[in-house]
């Protein structure tokens, strides 16, 4: 079978009030193609790369959403073996379940959770054996990296390991009272990180780093179109750059690039 592995993410899903502006931004800022509002009442539209591949879907929040407390964020999905087994899991090491699980037809199963500390996220099990590629870690428009800003960083790792099998290869010491920056791994993939919040990352939650071609256009991007840039651009191990950001809507996610050295430039 040619599905990707449990425990891998396999598509990534902003919730906005607002598709058409989200498009606009985004599209801007990534280089993405974000579908124009479908036919329907359902408005799901789809994220396609410059390179013609999924990455994932734009969901507008209804007011019955709002009304439940849906808000704007951006979360991704866990491919799993098998969803239910999963869910009976997730409860039993301490998560909790959002939207029980529910079957989408030619799409797959899947369910709405939440881990000990309360971050969102779904699982799913795809209605075809062909793998997904929104996740890819130097893909460009794809989502390189996975980094968890948590209360509880130990209790955390430990609930992804029990659930998904994650295992925590590396860690570096970060500055000041920051903690660790502990690697997170699927099988022998590096898929992101795990750290706890802090003055920089204040709210807990899952934040996606997602790629363009040149991180100082995004950062530029980003704030002419009405988002802000928290962080960067700033170098990281392995010689990308990166901004953490937030859109007009204030959800945060991230963007990396080609240092300035990998892009043929001279620091």
């Amino acid at each position: 079978m040619m599905r990707n592995p449990h425990g891998t993410p396999i598509w990534y899903e902003l919730l906005t009030v607002d598709p058409d502006a989200s498009k606009a931004f985004y599209d801007d800022v990534i280089g993405w193609t974000i579908d124009a509002k479908p036919k329907g009442d359902l408005d799901y539209r789809m994220i396609t790369t410059a390179g013609d591949e999924n990455v994932g879907g734009v969901m507008r929040l209804s007011p019955a959403m709002m009304a439940d407390g849906a808000k704007p964020t951006w979360l991704f999905y866990i491919g799993v073996d098998d969803v239910d087994a999963t869910v009976t899991k997730i409860t039993a090491a301490g998560g909790s379940v959002q939207m029980p699980a529910f079957d989408m037809p030619d799409v797959g199963r899947l369910a709405m959770v939440a881990d000990p500390q309360g971050v969102p996220f779904y699982v799913m099990r795809g209605a075809v054996d062909q793998p997904s590629t929104a996740w890819e870690r130097t893909g460009l428009g794809k989502c390189n990296w996975n980094e968890l800003i948590t209360t509880d960083q130990a209790a955390g790792n430990a609930f992804y390991a029990e659930v998904f099998g994650w295992t925590y290869p590396d860690k570096m010491t970060m500055p000041g009272e920051m903690g660790d920056y502990v690697f997170v791994a699927v099988g022998e993939e590096q898929i992101g990180a795990t750290m706890t919040v802090n003055e920089h990352q204040p709210q807990p939650g899952w934040l996606f780093y997602f790629r363009a071609p040149d991180i100082d256009e995004a950062a530029a991007k980003v704030t002419a179109g009405g988002g802000t840039v928290h962080a960067g651009p700033m170098e990281v191990p392995g010689g990308d750059r990166i901004i953490v950001a937030s859109d007009p809507e204030g959800v945060a996610f991230g963007v990396v690039g080609p240092g300035k050295q990998q892009s043929g430039e001279t620091l």
